[in-house]
């Protein structure tokens, strides 16, 4: 997959309409500071496009890219963040419901989980409530450069069985620092291209 162009096209706050496009979207989902941004921003080959912070819960907002003029994109905001009030939370939580239920074109769910923890209550909440809206996750284990090889096999089992994953799921472990996964994920996306 070769990224030619990258276009923001539309930024979707709580109260806005969501678009309805004609190409095939793909949705990014996943805790604060799991490294969401760095993930779509290696994934488009762009260093800042999608805006990183040290500071989590920067993605308030739905975020649609449009790569290639061939597909989007699409950041969810990241949940799970400490300091936003319950009821800005619940906001959040309503508007990811809201794309999940009503995107036409949406074809996969990417959740990303830190792969050198144990996966959060609320991360297996968002596993359960995705496949709740009729999607299969794939899984994204990230920050895979900060641990050693010989923890990948180990780690990628924990997040498996905390998930309750079946033998058809997905997961795919990616580093934002050496870029190590990203042609998988790619390969991934092409081949779900290709069913449409």
């Amino acid at each position: 997959m070769v990224i030619k162009s990258v276009n923001l096209e539309t930024v979707c706050g709580i109260t806005s309409t969501l678009p309805e496009n004609s190409l095939p979207e793909i949705a990014f989902a996943g805790k604060s500071n799991v490294g969401k941004s760095s993930l779509i921003n290696g994934l488009m080959n762009r260093k800042n496009y999608a805006r990183t912070s040290a500071q989590p819960g920067k993605t308030q907002t739905i975020n649609f890219y449009n790569i290639n003029n061939e597909l989007y994109f699409v950041d969810l905001p990241g949940y799970g963040y400490a300091n936003a009030s319950v009821e800005v939370k619940a906001k959040w939580g309503k508007m990811i419901e809201r794309y999940l239920h009503t995107s036409k074109q949406l074809k996969a769910v990417f959740l990303l989980i830190d792969i050198r923890h144990e996966p959060s209550a609320n991360d297996v909440q968002m596993y359960q409530w995705i496949i709740e809206q009729g999607f299969m996750p794939v899984i994204i284990a990230t920050k895979l450069d900060k641990i050693k090889r010989s923890q990948v096999a180990k780690q990628i089992k924990l997040i498996k069985t905390t998930l309750s994953m079946g033998p058809e799921s997905t997961i795919l472990p990616y580093s934002a620092l050496s870029k190590q996964g990203r042609e998988e994920i790619y390969e991934y996306i092409e081949s779900l291209l290709e069913t449409t």
